[in-house]
């Protein structure tokens, strides 16, 4: 008899039966679904849980009864949905037939190349075989063979292997965005391919390997570096912004040799940034192996009881007159012990807002309105100078699910940036016209909400007019059930980001939407938590360098890179009389100001605690060995604070440290700066963007991502209009300002009046900043 509904059965329910196994499940489900949440495996190979439902490999197939009556023919688990009453059998004499003959006609071109396959011993392929495939092949035939295709830098083909499930295609187009790969060809024809055979340079597609079953796509920085079973798998968490991605870390002997993805459904699903996957390359690349001092001008490695006595003498000696400059992914507990330190010494000169060019309205990152959980559900979007992909590349991917669900985005900028879909509604404009855009929608906040504004921002709307694009905006956000307003790193990093902040943050609150800005650095907002901010008379971290200090404490700060005003910020620490630098790199210009450098352990060799987007803190242990007598910061710091006889460094451990930390929100501040006159003259204004793979000092080494080609190089892009007026040309050389010399690159994302050199590379270091004039002549 086939299975009856029960009287309590709820109207979304419906009754089936799995292997003899009475459940109810979802209305729309398909039986594959039904089957995994009852702990009942079915074979599968195109199905993927995040995925659209493909059903062209066929392995699920199994036997089905409906009104007590049997369906001849087999259906695919994975694309038959399920109904009222409905009995599967799917280890029945039939079942297993069809899926042992699927099984053999997959292996029939797959090659037998096992044992120097690197999916050897975690294959899809290889366990689904073991259990449905033949001892010994029928086919006589010639295998068939496919050329690999050059997929980049980062993932490696063996197209032979494939097997044309599309898992790879349908992440490409639903997921990353990007289309990237496409199938060529019909029936035994049939290969995976990006046709015209360009490389993959989606911020994402390194996680085609985690979904290809079998070995065709796979990690090529960790090509032959070891098996499967030869690694050990240690929980951590992603570094290189503030999501927080969860991962694990695969090491052998203490070295980290490749990073894959850890399920969090609240923040990175089953996914995980390129960025996160491949950046331990440049965990050992020109790593400080021992302490080091500087005597006469030559540098001396030395045992590290020497080297803290030199810091600590020379920390002693500076006494208040001492500024400290904290990376922003600094670790909560690294963090609190500096601020105690910094207190210790007398100074209120800390800071870890290293990027920021306007402190007026003291800006500090904190949680996000909308969690990273409900971007996916928004109904509205309003992007304000953020390129999504590249700052938060699996937020970008939810709000891209949200458009795929009929969301509406409306973006403002200094860039036109390809967003991976289609926007509702853009403007584009130079970094010196941004604040009056973002102003305009506010403007139409004001008349069409009840909401005032600040005096002095009414003040601004007096003299703005809401255009039709300001108006579409606001009226997007408004009428959506959910809206999110994401304030971006261009608008954060910007010299006017106080009338961008206040203007973005008055529009979400006129919309009653949700107001997220990224955090600028992985643990900003622990950091901000934590109190790593100017005390009482303090300097922030641009004023430290405007105004010179004796001594300064550089934590993790990979100069001249990680400073929004690098030339102003090199000739303050080349003047000094004490730098203190606290790395695990000792690159030229940190060797050129330092006096003392320690070696630090980056985050995967420490137990540390980050606080991400939405404001959860993530603790993970030590996962990897740091090489060398490079030490863990929050011990390296113990013993310099225990040296100075500060109160705050007497605990014993990790734990001891974690029961005594410090936590209170900052206050928000009102205020505005001056709003700047219009660029005038020949002269272009910079828009300065941070790279997606050179934003720290782990990605600038690593050499799969700076061989990507999103890491496109020092070079001048601008307007077609504006190379015309000065005589440029697309792949010609222009002269910046007196000396530096670029290639020139005529860009339809830069508009009129702008000029765009992103940060971070050698040749750009010592440019004017964000936001600055600069006049260009033909080199």
């Amino acid at each position: 008899m086939s299975a009856q509904p029960a009287n309590n059965t709820p109207p979304d329910m419906v009754n089936i039966e799995i292997d003899g196994k009475a459940m109810q499940v979802p209305k729309g489900s398909m039986i594959i679904q039904a089957a995994d949440k009852a702990g009942i495996t079915i074979p599968r190979f195109c199905y993927h849980p995040k995925l659209a439902i493909a059903a062209n490999c066929r392995q699920c197939l199994v036997e089905v009864e409906m009104g007590g009556r049997p369906i001849p023919k087999p259906q695919p688990a994975c694309a038959t949905p399920v109904g009222e009453g409905m009995k599967v059998s799917t280890r029945s004499d039939k079942a297993l037939h069809w899926q042992r003959d699927v099984m053999e006609f997959l292996l029939i071109n797959h090659p037998l190349d096992c044992p120097i396959c690197d999916q050897g011993g975690e294959c899809e392929l290889q366990d689904v075989a073991l259990g449905y495939g033949r001892s010994v092949s029928r086919y006589t035939e010639r295998k068939r063979t496919v050329a690999d295709e050059n997929l980049g830098p980062l993932v490696a083909t063996e197209m032979t292997r494939c097997i044309q499930c599309t898992r790879c295609v349908r992440f490409m187009g639903e997921i990353a965005g990007t289309y990237e790969l496409g199938g060529m060809n019909r029936g035994e024809g049939l290969e995976i391919g990006t046709y015209i055979g360009k490389s993959i340079d989606s911020e994402l597609g390194g996680n085609i390997i985690d979904v290809c079953p079998v070995g065709a796509l796979t990690n090529k920085p960790f090509q032959f570096q070891a098996r499967a079973w030869e690694l050990i798998a240690r929980p951590s968490i992603g570094y290189h912004d503030a999501l927080g991605s969860n991962l694990w870390l695969h090491t052998r002997r203490g070295e980290v040799l490749r990073t894959v993805p850890r399920d969090n459904e609240s923040i990175n699903e089953c996914w995980l940034s390129d960025r996160d996957r491949y950046s331990h390359q440049g965990m050992y690349t020109e790593r400080l192996h021992v302490p080091m001092v500087k005597r006469d001008g030559t540098w001396h490695e030395v045992q590290w009881d020497v080297a803290l006595k030199a810091a600590v003498d020379a920390l002693r000696e500076a006494g208040k007159d001492i500024g400290f400059l904290v990376h922003p992914s600094t670790s909560n507990e690294e963090g609190d012990l500096l601020r105690r330190l910094a207190k210790g010494l007398g100074s209120a000169h800390i800071d870890h807002r290293l990027r920021t060019l306007d402190f007026a309205d003291a800006p500090v990152a904190r949680a996000f309105g909308t969690p990273v959980a409900e971007m996916d559900k928004v109904g509205a979007a309003l992007l304000v100078g953020s390129n999504l992909r590249h700052e938060l590349p699996l937020l970008g991917h939810r709000l891209r699910q949200a458009v795929r669900h009929g969301a509406a985005v409306h973006a403002v900028g200094s860039l036109k940036i390809d967003q991976g879909y289609a926007l509702a509604g853009e403007t584009t404009v130079a970094p010196q016209h941004l604040p009056s855009a973002v102003l305009a929608i506010a403007k139409a906040a004001s008349a069409k909400s009840e909401l005032t504004p600040s005096s002095a921002l009414a003040e601004a709307l007096s003299g703005v007019e809401a255009d039709a694009a300001a108006e579409a905006a606001f009226d997007a956000l408004s009428k959506a059930s959910q809206a999110v307003v994401v304030f971006g790193e261009m608008a954060a990093t910007h010299p006017q980001a106080s009338w961008l902040r206040a203007a973005a943050r008055y529009v979400a609150e006129a919309a009653q939407a949700g107001f997220n800005e990224l955090p600028l650095g992985a643990n900003a907002i622990g950091l901000a938590r934590g109190g790593v901010l100017p005390g009482e008379g303090g300097l922030d971290a641009r004023a430290m360098l405007a105004q010179p200090r004796d001594a300064y404490v550089l934590y993790g700060v990979d100069l001249p890179y990680d400073l929004a005003d690098d030339a102003t910020a090199m000739q303050a620490l080349l003047g000094a009389n004490t730098v203190v630098a606290f790395s695990a790199y000792a690159g030229r210009s940190l060797r050129d100001v330092a006096d003392v450098i320690l070696p630090l352990a980056l985050l995967p060799e420490t137990d540390a605690t980050l606080t991400n987007v939405d404001g959860v803190e993530q603790s993970l242990a030590a996962g990897a060995t740091a090489p060398g007598q490079a030490r863990a910061g929050w011990k390296v710091l113990r013993a310099v604070g225990g040296e100075l006889g500060i109160d705050g460094f007497a605990f014993d451990d990790f734990a001891g440290l974690r029961a005594d930390l410090h936590e209170a929100e900052a206050p928000q501040r009102e205020g505005l700066c001056p709003r700047e006159a219009a660029v005038g003259g020949n002269a272009l204004t910079r828009v300065a963007t941070m790279p997606i793979y050179r934003s720290d000092a782990v990605l600038r080494r690593a050499k799969a991502l700076n061989d990507h080609p999103l890491t496109r190089g020092a070079a001048v892009r601008l307007h077609a209009d504006d190379a015309a007026r000065l005589g440029l040309s697309d792949g010609g050389r222009a002269r910046v300002g007196d000396t530096r010399v670029l290639p020139v690159v005529v860009d339809t994302a830069v508009p009129v009046g702008a000029v765009w050199i992103e940060s971070a590379y050698a040749d750009t270091a010592s440019l004017p900043p964000y936001g600055a004039a600069l006049t260009l002549s033909k080199a």
